[in-house]
């Protein structure tokens, strides 16, 4: 785990303006639920500032320096589903798996974070959660048991699920602070409408497969146990991170939704998405939503360990304002590109394996959007150690980042030879109580 960050007066100041212009966007005469959902990003925004790492690229070197530590230098092939004994093969899934007792610490996981969403610990200091009811039928008042009686609680809580189940949402899912979805020792599926985390703090989402999630309409939702209000229609998201910080998705499964697959958006900080699985999608990952919000520019996402597979286009992630490390990912399959942005991100590339299609128009790895060549020129992306097939190739721009630490931080992520052994568990596992996961 990363130590503490220094702040300079500086880079509290550029956080400081990068979020007053949303803030000042608040009317003066809201409504009700208006006025509580400014006060829920107000706060929000106080954990995001200190959320925020001013030196984002002393971050990126403590994740691969950790990488270099705990990585193992087996191989696999993708065509080969694995059956020997359990393996762990990157150093967030060391933390962790392959104990016979898991299922009796599983709060172990609350220790394994890693990148900028580190510090991550979900519902630690709380109570475990068992989900024994899949229904969702009451959106206000939802019955114990359910997923969303879970989510909505106003203290911290471990959510597990009690057996394989399916859960149909019938609007958003809006999770509370302090919570941690564990779908270990089950297979459980999300379908039907978007898992939303916004304006929280502290989320991990572990474990579970999300797919076929569709616009909703909106209506009353309970958002927590002291307050319910009209929500307007969701974009159907697999999950949506809007104006939160200290996330942590890992281990998912995640397929044809509506809109995005994961969205961090609205002022979103110390993100991470590891050791997941994406298929049979177009748009993946959305970094920031839109060109006029300038708070995007705290954006610091980590996405590492995660295979990119069948029946995906482009966004792998599309990346507006932030800084992104992409590190140590198995890109199998793209149709147009692979990752892209607009207004002047941060993206660094380390590690990872592109295996472009045969499409002689898709070859390259990166797409600037919206911009000529001489406006991007100097954009800071680069490629470092990765491994590009059948053609692959990665359009670098603005030389090197600046980087403001000692010689000892400089170690870099595992080459990009490595990332099928680093990326062969990705997705939710197959675990079960009594069994090495």
């Amino acid at each position: 785990m990363a130590g503490s960050v220094v702040r300079s007066p500086l880079s509290i100041l550029f956080y400081v303006v990068a979020t007053a212009a949303a803030a000042a966007t608040q009317a003066a005469n809201m409504t009700s639920d208006e006025e509580y959902w400014a006060k829920r990003a107000a706060i929000a925004r106080s954990y995001n500032r200190g959320a925020y790492v001013s030196d984002p690229v002393e971050a990126m070197n403590k994740f691969n320096s950790d990488v270099q530590k705990a990585s193992s230098e087996t191989r696999r092939s993708l065509k080969r589903k694995y059956k020997g004994p359990c393996m762990a093969t990157n150093p967030i899934d060391r933390c962790w798996r392959c104990r016979a007792d898991w299922a009796s610490d599983r709060k172990q996981l609350a220790k394994c974070a890693m990148g900028f969403g580190h510090k991550t610990t979900g519902g630690l200091a709380g109570d475990i959660y068992v989900v024994t009811d899949a229904s969702d039928d009451d959106m206000v008042n939802p019955k114990a048991g359910t997923l969303r009686h879970a989510v909505i609680q106003d203290k911290p809580l471990w959510i597990t699920f009690a057996r394989d189940m399916i859960i149909r949402l019938r609007q958003e899912l809006i999770v509370n602070r302090d919570k941690t979805l564990d779908g270990r020792g089950a297979q459980v599926h999300v379908v039907g409408a978007q898992i939303t985390i916004q304006n929280v703090n502290n989320v991990i989402v572990h474990g579970l497969h999300i797919h076929d999630s569709i616009p909703h309409s909106g209506g009353m939702i309970r958002d927590s146990t002291t307050h319910y209000g009209l929500r307007t229609e969701s974009d159907g998201d697999g999950i949506s991170v809007l104006g939160s910080s200290n996330i942590w998705i890992d281990h998912v499964s995640m397929r044809n939704c509506a809109d995005g697959l994961i969205d961090v958006i609205n002022g979103s900080t110390a993100v991470t998405v590891s050791n997941g699985h994406f298929t049979k999608h177009d748009h993946v990952m959305l970094f920031g939503a839109k060109d006029e919000h300038t708070q995007d520019r705290v954006m610091q996402v980590t996405v590492a360990f995660n295979h990119f597979g069948k029946g995906l286009v482009q966004r792998m992630p599309r990346v507006r304002f932030g800084f992104v490390h992409v590190v140590n990912n198995d890109y199998t399959h793209w149709r147009m590109y692979a990752i892209g942005g607009s207004q002047n991100p941060t993206i660094i590339s380390q590690g990872n394996r592109f295996v472009a299609p045969d499409d002689g128009n898709a070859k390259e790895v990166t797409k600037r959007e919206y911009v000529t060549e001489e406006q991007s020129k100097d954009w800071v992306w680069t490629s470092q150690d990765d491994l590009f097939l059948n053609g692959a190739y990665f359009t670098p721009s603005g030389g090197r980042n600046e980087r403001r630490n000692d010689a000892a931080d400089l170690i870099k992520a595992r080459s990009g030879q490595y990332v099928a052994s680093l990326t062969q568990f990705a997705g939710a596992l197959s675990c079960r109580v009594g069994k090495p996961c």
